[in-house]
């Protein structure tokens, strides 16, 4: 069987450009490429963090969407999950509301950031995951966000981000204060550029490539 190709690294709006075509060319819906990236996530958490509870902290956007698409595939695991959102499901849109429904209907514990400080409402976890802000996001952090970055990186547990580190630029690997410390980071679909540059790695951790299912026709397009 041959290897699944490798693409280099990109910049943030290459790999959303990959997203495009992959939604207008090849006709795979936005739902696919999500659902494709969080069963992918998953697996890599399961191995590389084999035993744990799991924490996943969900932002409003796709990054989010990620997040409550892997808590599902963890729970089929057999791996306690549980979902510290930075909204209301009604308030989501897209296929983040649509994972994040999912999510829901099937008993996942989903508790929302309310007025209490994020410290206050963190639940312990062995493993943290961080699907709070996503490629479109550039630091400093700001408000909330800045809350439940600082107190996950004050939580003593493995920390692993989705395709970007909160509180990073993944163009540039600049780095806001705070910044999520991971252990690991699951990129997807394609290495950021950034993570190559200044302290970057400091905060990423291991990079682990996470395909997104795209068929090897696309992938060939953004290799060349």
């Amino acid at each position: 069987m041959n290897p699944v190709l490798q693409l280099p690294p990109m910049t943030c709006e290459q790999v959303r450009q990959i997203d495009q075509v992959a939604m207008q060319q090849f006709h795979m819906p936005g739902i696919v490429l999500m659902e494709n990236a969080g069963r992918g996530a998953a697996e890599c958490i399961d191995e590389i963090a084999p035993a744990g509870s799991v924490l996943i902290l969900c932002g409003k956007g796709n990054n989010g969407g990620d997040g409550f698409t892997i808590a599902r595939h963890l729970q089929l695991a057999g791996r306690e999950v549980t979902i510290l959102a930075m909204a209301k499901i009604d308030e989501l849109h897209g296929d983040a509301a649509i994972q994040a429904k999912i999510a829901e209907a099937a008993g996942i514990k989903i508790q929302v950031l309310g007025e209490a400080s994020a410290k206050e409402c963190f639940p312990a976890a062995d493993i943290l995951v961080d699907g709070l802000l996503g490629t479109g996001a550039k630091p400093p952090l700001r408000g909330r966000y800045l809350e439940v970055v600082e107190a996950a990186n004050a939580a003593s547990a493995i920390r692993i981000a989705l395709d970007i580190p909160t509180g990073m630029n993944g163009d540039t690997g600049a780095t806001g204060e705070p910044t999520f410390h991971a252990d690991h980071t699951l990129t997807f679909a394609a290495p950021k550029v950034g993570f190559a540059k200044q302290d970057a790695v400091r905060c990423t951790g291991q990079v682990h490539v996470i395909s997104i299912g795209v068929p090897q026709k696309l992938l060939r397009q953004f290799s060349a």
